[in-house]
């Protein structure tokens, strides 16, 4: 049998016309305080970086610099811009911001509330993972409006990085969850779980159809943290 006649595996290629959009998430944050509130920006907790997200900011940076990467996004909320300052340091490309990148609305658990309750686990935190819903929450923001904004963020990453070309948006764990969710036709929290610092790649074809390339990499990271970091 000649070589003509072999037929071989090959590694992944990005296919013609398609999108990768790399989601990372952003880096560890700052602790929260039992009676000292993060400060809110357009309603959503807007802590800093710790110093371990800061490092795997570093970290994320280091895999990605040389990936080919055309376009860099950020949500609103200082600790994806944090994250992604080592790599618009590597790569020179700026942010773009896109609101509705944003993390999901946490109603009266915003502020910090949301992960303390958490460790003292809290019937309500109990009920938003039985349910798989964040509305559980008084005033939590729902599956549908987190669905439909995190779509159409991902549908103006498309359009502005263009076909066989690679972006990067530096999100959060909720938005996360909900791509992959859509991405795979799963349960709602099914990928709620993405670490700090990790990424995920989604593949948006030229017919518009997703693909989840891969979720939660955290190979790079020395010191990963999970959900709640």
């Amino acid at each position: 049998m000649s070589d003509r006649d072999a037929f071989h595996q090959h590694p992944f290629a990005l296919p013609p016309g398609a999108t990768e959009v790399i989601l990372v998430r952003h880096g560890a944050s700052e602790a929260a305080m039992e009676g000292v509130s993060f400060p809110l920006v357009d309603g959503h907790s807007d802590p800093a970086l710790s110093d371990g997200g800061h490092a795997q900011a570093r970290e994320a940076a280091r895999r990605l610099q040389h990936e080919g990467i055309h376009r860099l996004y950020v949500s609103t909320l200082r600790r994806t811009h944090q994250t992604a300052a080592p790599l618009t340091e590597a790569t020179g490309l700026e942010p773009t911001v896109l609101a509705d990148l944003a993390e999901v609305g946490l109603g009266e658990f915003e502020g910090g509330q949301y992960r303390i309750r958490a460790a003292r686990g809290d019937p309500i935190i109990r009920q938003v993972f039985d349910e798989e819903r964040w509305d559980a929450i008084p005033g939590g923001e729902s599956r549908e409006s987190l669905g439909a904004r995190v779509r159409r963020a991902i549908e103006q990453i498309v359009a502005e990085t263009g076909p066989d070309r690679t972006a990067v948006a530096v999100v959060h764990g909720a938005v996360i969850g909900e791509l992959c969710a859509q991405a795979s036709a799963s349960r709602p929290f099914a990928f709620v779980h993405a670490d700090n610092g990790s990424i995920t790649r989604l593949i948006v074809l030229a017919d518009g159809r997703w693909l989840l390339r891969s979720f939660n990499d955290i190979c790079h990271l020395t010191h990963p943290t999970g959900p709640a970091g």
